[in-house]
This record gives structure tokens, sequence and C-alpha cells, in this order.
């Protein structure tokens, strides 16, 4: 015999508890004890819990039906909800709700042992599976993080710690991975990591919503990555190119310029068609508003959701804020369309999650983090991809952002991060502190993905620039402790030094990739003189890209559609130069090309 509780809003009479048991005892084949018990807010109907179970054909249950089904739904296109239209309105809805009738839901159910800190220890949710979203009976939510013998571990998705869940109130598992919303409506927005409007904005209306955790793309549903994704960022399309699908890393000490560069990228996606998430963990609220300022300054928030877990957040909240913003872009993937995701940053998500586990009582391992922290963020990384075309042929290009401490990219997160991406962007601290801006250190950045993510024109403007560079800061080296040098040694330097300023490049102002490939073009083939002062070559990189649109716009333009450097072009690009120099004053450019 089984024993259970009969929950209602109203008192049963005799027929309708004899009924209902003999119902029960037909379905479960076995002899049942059942007590009553009354609860108002069901509204109406029966729920009955027995064995870790609850059979729920309330009516508060079917209202939390419609509630989620019609939170899905877009608003109701072309009416107004006025007198004349009360009518259409209601029939609209009634059609959308039309599927819903009266039912009964079967779900595990048990009750909270303990809570506090963030963590409910729930006995007796029977089949309740990893990262399966529960619901506590004071209208709270959790996600299931330990699977005990005798209990389960829930991490609360609330703002205090332990406010949704109290010693002795029931749970139930939803069977469900926690979903959020995805679509259009997201973009100008700043949401938090479930999809609720945190910029005081209209309510969002998504057309469908997306589980926050799913299987990255297999092998064979992707193809190599070969498009461009450009920053607007001369040190980086030219040295570090990104392709669309790709796993970069941006990785240096705190006020180094990371998120700087990420926000470039986002603003250079303008008029590209590429949806743009920035996801904020662990941040200052102030400096993530003075972000959106920026990206709304810059007319990029239309392409761009803000996806916002502040520090005064739940360490739940900021360690889902990665999955859900990446369930967001995934959509956007799917759709056949192409994102980029910036995770600021992973360092606080890594110390998020040992945080949270800690709490739940797994054993710690190095720097006390738990022995899964490197499939944390695999999982997460993974799902940046560039589908193949039988899937639609989108892209998601991630930028996740690690902190180091001193320059040391052999800690135990730094590590995990590279080992996981396709490449890194490393921002050098001492170059910072110089002034060369963005301080990318082109020794220790690396883009695995190379030259196949950079197009014909870049690839053959940027010929030896790596190497060159490579051989001006050895000889920079050596220079500090001999003043007599040759002519050759001194040339190398006054070269890599004009070099090194034009990869300097002032901060939310990103360069077209045909500026860029002129610019590289000119500078490396020598087309300038070569004793320029750097004064004169300040100014020549501030004023070039517009003489270039004023007058070698057919020329700017061959470089944007066609992409290619072809012996036409280069011989525009030499005479824009010898022109350049005549009205600057300069010295005649020189004849030759350099390599």
């Amino acid at each position: 015999m089984k024993s259970g509780v009969i929950r209602t809003a109203f008192p049963l009479t005799r027929e309708q508890r004899d009924a209902l048991r003999e119902r029960l005892e037909a379905r479960l084949g076995e002899t049942l004890n059942l007590r009553e018990a009354s609860e108002p807010s069901l509204v109406g109907g029966v729920a009955v819990d027995i064995d870790g179970v609850t059979y729920d054909g309330s009516i508060r249950s079917r209202l939390d039906t419609v509630a989620r089904d019609l939170r899905g739904m877009g608003p109701i296109a072309g009416q107004d909800v006025g007198q004349g239209d009360a009518a259409s309105v209601a029939d609209a809805l009634r059609g959308r709700l039309s599927g819903l009738g009266p039912a009964v839901t079967a779900r595990g159910s048990g009750r909270v042992l303990r809570a506090g800190d963030g963590v409910a220890s729930v006995s007796g949710l029977s089949g309740c599976r990893l990262n399966e979203t529960v619901e506590f009976e004071g209208g709270g939510l959790g996600i299931a993080m330990n699977l005990e013998e005798e209990s389960v571990s829930v991490v609360m998705l609330s703002g205090q710690a332990g406010a949704d869940a109290r010693d002795g109130q029931r749970a139930w598992g939803t069977g469900q991975v926690l979903s959020v919303p995805t679509g259009g409506e997201l973009f100008g927005r700043v949401v938090d990591p479930l999809g609720s409007p945190l910029d005081g904005g209209p309510a969002i209306h998504p057309r469908g919503m997306r589980p926050i955790e799913s299987p990255a793309p297999t092998v064979l549903a992707r193809k190599p990555v070969t498009r461009p994704l450009e920053t607007g960022l001369i040190a980086i399309d030219a040295m570090v190119p990104i392709g669309k699908g790709q796993r970069e890393l941006v990785i240096g000490d705190r006020q180094t310029g990371k998120t700087t560069i990420a926000v470039d990228a986002i603003i250079n996606q303008k008029g590209r068609n590429v949806a743009c998430f920035y996801v904020a963990i662990g941040q200052k609220a102030s400096s993530v508003a003075r972000i959106v300022e920026l990206l709304r300054e810059r007319g990029a928030m239309e392409h761009t959701c803000v996806v916002c877990a502040s520090a005064s957040d739940s360490p739940t909240t900021q360690y889902i804020a990665p999955f859900s913003a990446c369930a967001m872009a995934e959509r956007v993937m799917a759709d056949g369309g192409d994102a980029l995701i910036v995770y600021d940053d992973l360092s606080k998500h890594a110390v998020t999650y040992r945080a949270l586990s800690l709490l739940l009582r797994r054993p710690p391992g190095r720097e006390a983090y738990p022995g899964d922290v490197f499939y944390l963020h695999a999982r997460l990384l993974e799902r940046a991809a560039q589908l193949s075309d039988d899937l639609g042929g989108g892209s998601l290009t991630a930028l996740p952002i690690i902190e180091t401490q001193g320059g040391d990219i052999s800690a135990y997160i730094p590590t995990n991060v590279i080992s996981i991406t396709d490449g890194q962007i490393f921002l050098d601290a001492e170059l910072f502190r110089e002034g060369h801006k963005p301080a990318v250190n082109s020794g220790l950045s690396v883009s695995r993905v190379g030259g196949a993510a950079q197009t014909d024109a870049m690839r053959k403007a940027v010929g030896q620039l790596r190497l060159e560079l490579a051989q001006y800061r050895e000889m920079q080296v050596f220079s500090r402790f001999s003043s007599d040098m040759d002519r050759g040694a001194k040339e190398t330097l006054a070269r890599g030094e004009r070099l090194d300023a034009l990869l300097c490049q002032e901060a939310h102002e990103p360069l077209s990739g045909p500026a860029q490939a002129a610019m590289l073009f000119t500078l490396t083939r020598g087309l300038l003189p070569r004793d320029i002062p750097l004064d004169a070559l300040e100014r020549w990189k501030r004023a070039y890209p517009g003489f270039l649109d004023a007058r070698y716009a057919p020329l700017i333009r061959r470089l944007d559609t066609v992409k290619r450097l072809e012996d036409q072009d280069e011989a525009d690009l030499r005479e824009a130069a010898a022109q350049w120099s005549r009205e600057a004053g300069l010295a005649a450019a020189q004849a030759g090309s350099r390599a």
C-alpha cells in the first residue's frame, strides 16, 4: 500500500474522493492510502502527490502552461486592443489556444531538505536529470547540478541566496533544460540571462525559445573557416586574422584594452549583416552602461544584444549568462546568418563556477577549481562553428576574454582556454604602458586559421610584416646595449619603427578592409619616404583613407568587391602614394618595391 496526499482548492465530496482513488489505483495497480489537504492557490481541480510523483490536474497548473506557451508567441499582428477590435483579438487568442484542453501532468516531486547560500537540497525528485530546471512551491526556479543517491542539489535562479526556496517547500522537476527567448526582438536591447529587459524598455515578445544547453555541431556539420570577420583593427586583421566561425581568445592583464578590442569588433560589424552579442559576466553595472552608451553613439546597438549578469547578481545568474547568450546567438546561426559573441570575461565565469562547486561540496582540484572546469568552457566554446552549406551555411564566431595576472599565460584557466580556442590575441602590458594601442604582442599572438581568413588583397598587402616586426623587435633589444650600429641595422630599426607605428590605432575608430590593404601595401612596399618623420606618418594614417575615398573611389570599390590586388590596383596604389607625397611636400617616394 502506498500513501499520498490529495491537494484541492475546495473540499471533495465522498463520491469524488472515492472515484479519484479508484482511478488512481487502477492506473498504478496498487492500493492507496490518501489523505486530503487544502491548498487555495490551486484555484480549482486536483493535484495528488504519490511516492515522489505529482499528478497535477489543477487550474493553476493549466494557467502556468498557458503562460509559458504564450511567452514564446509574438504579438498579434495588425490588431489593436481597442473597443472595435476586441472580438477579433479574442478570436486570435482562441485560435492560438485551441489545442490547450484539460490535461493531467505527471512529474517528479520532492521537498526541500535545506536551503541557503543559493543552493537547495531536494529529496524525492525521481528521474531528475543534470541541468534540468526545477520549480519550487514559492514560484522560484533552479537548476539541478548535483544528482546524489538520496537528494538533488539545486542552484537557485534568484537575486538573493535562498530567497525562492525554504525548508519543507515542495519542488517539481520540469523535465526540460532552462530555455531563453531568441529572435530579432533582442537586438538593441539590454537583457538579463533569462531574456528579461534591463533597459527600461517594453517587454520582449520573442519568436521562439531555445535551451541554454545544446550539443555542439558535429564535425560533419561544419565546413572550413574561410570568410574573414574584420575587426577594423589593422594590427589584428593584418597579423592575427579572425574568420567567421572561429574561436579567437583575447588575453592579457587587467586594463590592457581587451574589452576595447571586442567592442571595436562589434562596432565594425555595422552594415555587414553580422548579429552581435556582448555578454558581461561579473562586471560592474556602471562599466556595462558605458559600453552600451558607446555602442549607441556608434550606431552599433541596432545589431547588438547585451546580456548582462553584473557583479551584484547571484552566482547562478552569472554562471548561466554565457550559455544563455550562446543559445540566442545559435538561433542566428541556425537560420543561416552570421553571429559574433563576446564573452567578457571567462576568468570571472570560472571563479563563479568554482564558488558554486564549493557550495555544492564538489571535490576541489587545482587552485580549488572543480575537475570539470575544462569541460565547462569546452562545451561552451565548441558551439561556435561555421556550418556546412547543407545546414544553411550560418556561422557563430566567439571572442572569449581571459584576464591574466602579471602576464602569466601558463596559469590554470588561461592554459585551459588557450587549448580550446583556435588562437589568441595576447595584449602586452609593457606595450600598453609605452602607448602602443592596441597592445598586440605579435610574437605571442597567433591565429590557427591564418591567411585562410584573409582576403587575397589583404594577404598580398601584408607581405612579410610579421617577420619584419620580429626582426625589428630583436634589433631593438640589441640597440639598447650598443650605439655603434651599421647602416643596415639603422635602416631596419627605422623601417620597423614606422611599421610598428602603422599598427597603432585610436580606440573606436575602425578601418575598412580596403583602407587597411591600401595602407599596408603603401608602407610595406616602401612607397613613402624611408625617413618620413613619425609625426608626418601619423598625419598620413589619419588622412589617407579619406584621400583614397575622395580621389580613388573606383580603386576602393574594386578592393571591396573583388578583394584582390591586381596589377592595375597596384599601379593605382603607387600613383596614389606618389600624389600624396607631392601634395604633402614629402620627399619623392621610393620607386623600388620591398618584400
